[in-house]
Protein backbone atom coordinates (compact mmCIF):
# COMPACT_ATOMS: atom_id res chain seq x y z
CA UNK A 1 0.00 0.00 0.00
CA UNK A 2 1.26 3.84 -0.71
CA UNK A 3 0.82 6.93 1.57
CA UNK A 4 1.28 10.00 0.38
CA UNK A 5 3.45 11.31 3.51
CA UNK A 6 4.50 10.03 6.78
CA UNK A 7 1.89 12.14 8.53
CA UNK A 8 -1.06 9.89 6.34
CA UNK A 9 0.18 6.62 8.01
CA UNK A 10 -1.06 7.80 11.72
CA UNK A 11 -4.25 9.55 10.79
CA UNK A 12 -5.23 6.58 9.00
CA UNK A 13 -4.55 4.45 12.40
CA UNK A 14 -6.32 7.10 14.10
CA UNK A 15 -9.22 6.90 11.67
CA UNK A 16 -9.67 3.03 11.34
CA UNK A 17 -10.28 2.68 15.43
CA UNK A 18 -12.79 5.43 14.94
CA UNK A 19 -14.55 3.10 12.05
CA UNK A 20 -14.01 5.58 9.06
CA UNK A 21 -12.74 3.91 5.80
CA UNK A 22 -9.66 4.37 4.45
CA UNK A 23 -11.09 6.05 1.14
CA UNK A 24 -13.06 8.83 3.12
CA UNK A 25 -9.65 10.12 4.30
CA UNK A 26 -7.29 9.97 1.50
CA UNK A 27 -7.56 12.21 -1.23
CA UNK A 28 -8.30 11.36 -4.73
CA UNK A 29 -4.75 12.03 -5.99
CA UNK A 30 -3.41 9.43 -3.40
CA UNK A 31 -6.14 6.82 -3.97
CA UNK A 32 -5.21 6.03 -7.97
CA UNK A 33 -1.44 6.22 -6.28
CA UNK A 34 -2.39 2.99 -4.17
CA UNK A 35 -3.07 0.73 -7.29
CA UNK A 36 0.48 1.44 -9.26
CA UNK A 37 1.70 -0.93 -11.37
CA UNK A 38 5.11 -2.11 -11.67
CA UNK A 39 7.23 -1.50 -14.96
CA UNK A 40 7.78 -4.26 -17.27
CA UNK A 41 11.01 -4.32 -19.61
CA UNK A 42 11.03 -6.22 -22.57
CA UNK A 43 14.12 -8.29 -24.29
CA UNK A 44 14.46 -5.22 -26.68
CA UNK A 45 14.73 -2.58 -24.34
CA UNK A 46 17.22 -4.82 -22.16
CA UNK A 47 19.31 -5.13 -25.90
CA UNK A 48 19.67 -1.39 -26.11
CA UNK A 49 20.56 -0.63 -22.58
CA UNK A 50 23.03 -3.19 -22.85
CA UNK A 51 24.41 -1.89 -25.89
CA UNK A 52 24.44 1.57 -24.74
CA UNK A 53 26.77 0.40 -21.80
CA UNK A 54 28.91 -0.80 -24.62
CA UNK A 55 29.18 2.39 -26.40
CA UNK A 56 29.55 4.40 -22.86
CA UNK A 57 32.27 1.97 -21.79
CA UNK A 58 34.21 2.39 -25.21
CA UNK A 59 33.66 5.90 -25.01
CA UNK A 60 35.32 6.53 -21.79
CA UNK A 61 38.59 4.33 -22.79
CA UNK A 62 39.50 6.81 -25.71
CA UNK A 63 41.06 8.56 -22.18
CA UNK A 64 44.02 5.88 -22.00
CA UNK A 65 45.03 6.59 -25.50
CA UNK A 66 45.65 10.28 -24.56
CA UNK A 67 47.11 9.30 -21.15
CA UNK A 68 49.34 7.30 -23.11
CA UNK A 69 50.12 10.07 -25.22
CA UNK A 70 50.81 12.43 -22.09
CA UNK A 71 53.56 10.00 -21.12
CA UNK A 72 55.39 9.80 -24.01
CA UNK A 73 55.09 13.47 -24.34
CA UNK A 74 56.87 13.76 -20.75
CA UNK A 75 59.23 11.38 -21.30
CA UNK A 76 60.63 12.63 -24.67
CA UNK A 77 60.51 16.66 -23.17
CA UNK A 78 62.64 14.89 -20.39
CA UNK A 79 65.43 13.34 -22.87
CA UNK A 80 65.47 17.00 -24.84
CA UNK A 81 65.39 18.71 -21.69
CA UNK A 82 68.33 17.15 -20.71
CA UNK A 83 70.22 16.59 -24.23
CA UNK A 84 69.95 20.55 -24.15
CA UNK A 85 71.33 21.26 -20.04
CA UNK A 86 72.41 17.81 -18.31
CA UNK A 87 73.18 19.91 -15.09
CA UNK A 88 69.34 20.13 -14.46
CA UNK A 89 68.83 16.45 -14.64
CA UNK A 90 67.47 16.28 -10.80
CA UNK A 91 65.21 18.76 -11.17
CA UNK A 92 63.87 17.60 -14.75
CA UNK A 93 63.54 14.35 -13.73
CA UNK A 94 61.32 15.39 -10.15
CA UNK A 95 58.95 17.65 -13.03
CA UNK A 96 59.35 14.14 -15.45
CA UNK A 97 57.80 11.90 -13.28
CA UNK A 98 55.20 14.37 -11.49
CA UNK A 99 53.97 14.43 -15.27
CA UNK A 100 54.18 11.22 -15.57
CA UNK A 101 51.74 10.68 -12.31
CA UNK A 102 49.11 12.99 -13.40
CA UNK A 103 48.97 11.32 -16.94
CA UNK A 104 48.84 8.22 -15.65
CA UNK A 105 46.15 8.56 -13.17
CA UNK A 106 43.97 10.31 -15.37
CA UNK A 107 44.33 7.01 -17.48
CA UNK A 108 42.98 5.18 -14.47
CA UNK A 109 40.24 7.55 -13.75
CA UNK A 110 38.93 6.80 -17.39
CA UNK A 111 39.33 3.44 -16.88
CA UNK A 112 38.16 3.54 -13.45
CA UNK A 113 34.41 5.36 -15.24
CA UNK A 114 34.11 2.52 -18.02
CA UNK A 115 34.00 0.03 -15.43
CA UNK A 116 31.61 2.21 -13.48
CA UNK A 117 29.43 2.39 -16.89
CA UNK A 118 29.85 -1.68 -17.34
CA UNK A 119 29.28 -3.04 -13.87
CA UNK A 120 27.39 -0.13 -11.67
CA UNK A 121 24.10 0.01 -11.03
Amino acid sequence: MYFPSKIALPLLRNAARCGFRQSAILPRTSQALIAAQPLHTTVASRDIEQAAKFIGAGAATVGCAGSGAGIGTVFGSLVIGYARNPSLKPQLFSYAILGFALSEAMGLFSLMMSFLILFGL
